[in-house]
């Protein structure tokens, strides 16, 4: 068996564009060119593991992540890894386990999924970017020496930033008449939002390094190559409306009203830690996240390409 570069969350938003990019890297690689990727899914009879599954050198396994032990690496020689964790309120147990495993797996190197650099702080107002702070600390510490690790910090993704605005445009083109257009931007804040597939083709690029060493223990700022700001946002509404937009609310976070209310249904997670979530953005609408602040590490390896306009474009056509 190959010494193996394995991808949790593979069909993620994140992970599918690790998956795409990695093996044409890997195969150019003075060091890395006999390993294999093995691309985890919960189904195997989903588009994008069966779209997997035709990638030379990918193998495509039906496994939760969560379930991941050390013996389960040790048998697939995994060495690599890249994670895309999930936010609920068990991420850092769940997470956390998953780097123990590797750990004593003897995996050699971890590139990781974490979230907005400003929020990564422990007295975040949002309950996630607490754990995302706390499994970053976990690494660093003495214990994990052995283990490599990189933590990549994106910006909020594009497509999330605009689903409300392509959502008002639907129901204008459907009704002709309009609501308020809600929007989770500030109106004047510039921020770098990014596609998460730029987020991918980074991580896959440092998977694929020959040497590691310099990116252990970086935690790398990711924004978009171009900043928007919330007025801007709707002036792209109204071009496609072909109209003013009569009614705007900006920092608008009312639609995770039924999330949260679907999130609480049959569970027992305390809603005083999931309804935090709602302050996620205030650093974003604070000004602190613009493409400016992108690591330039980033900027050298695999700079981010897609800017709103391209991704806007793709979801209108969509």
């Amino acid at each position: 068996m190959a010494r193996t570069i394995l991808i949790a969350g593979a069909t993620g938003n994140t992970g599918r564009s690790v998956v795409e990019t990695l093996p044409s890297l890997l195969a150019s690689s003075n060091t890395l060119s006999d390993h294999r990727v093995i691309a985890l899914t919960r189904s195997l009879d989903g588009p994008v593991a069966q779209a997997f599954a035709k990638l030379p050198d990918v193998e495509v396994i039906e496994q939760s992540w969560v379930e991941i032990t050390a013996d389960w690496l040790r048998k697939h020689e995994v060495v690599r890894a890249f994670i895309a964790s999930h936010n609920d309120p068990n991420q850092f147990a769940e997470e956390s386990t998953f780097h123990q495993a590797a750990l004593k797996a003897g995996v050699e190197y971890v590139v990781r999924i974490s979230t907005t650099a400003p929020n990564v702080r422990p007295d975040s107002n949002a309950y996630y970017p607490r754990s995302h702070w706390a499994i970053e600390a976990l690494l660093g510490s003495e214990e994990y020496s052995t283990l490599k690790w990189t933590s990549l910090q994106p910006n909020a993704f594009s497509q999330f930033y605009f689903s409300s605005a392509l959502e008002f445009i639907k129901k204008f083109r459907e009704t002709g008449k309009q609501d308020t257009l809600g929007l989770m931007a500030a109106k004047d804040a510039p921020v770098g939002i990014i596609d998460p597939a730029d987020v991918g083709v980074f991580a896959a690029h440092l998977l694929a390094q020959d040497d590691v060493s310099v990116h252990n223990k970086a935690k790398y700022v990711m924004n978009g190559p171009e900043d928007i700001t919330g007025e801007q946002l709707v002036g792209m509404v109204e071009q496609q409306i072909g109209t003013r937009v009569e009614n705007v609310s900006y920092k608008d976070m009312s639609f995770l009203d039924s999330y949260l209310e679907f999130r609480f249904a049959g569970t027992q997670d305390s809603k005083n830690v999931v309804s935090s979530i709602k302050h996620a953005l205030e650093v974003v609408w604070e000004g602190k996240c613009s493409a400016s602040t992108t690591s330039k590490e980033v900027l050298e390896l695999a700079a981010p390409k897609r800017t709103p306009a391209d991704v806007w474009k793709d979801m209108l056509e969509g």
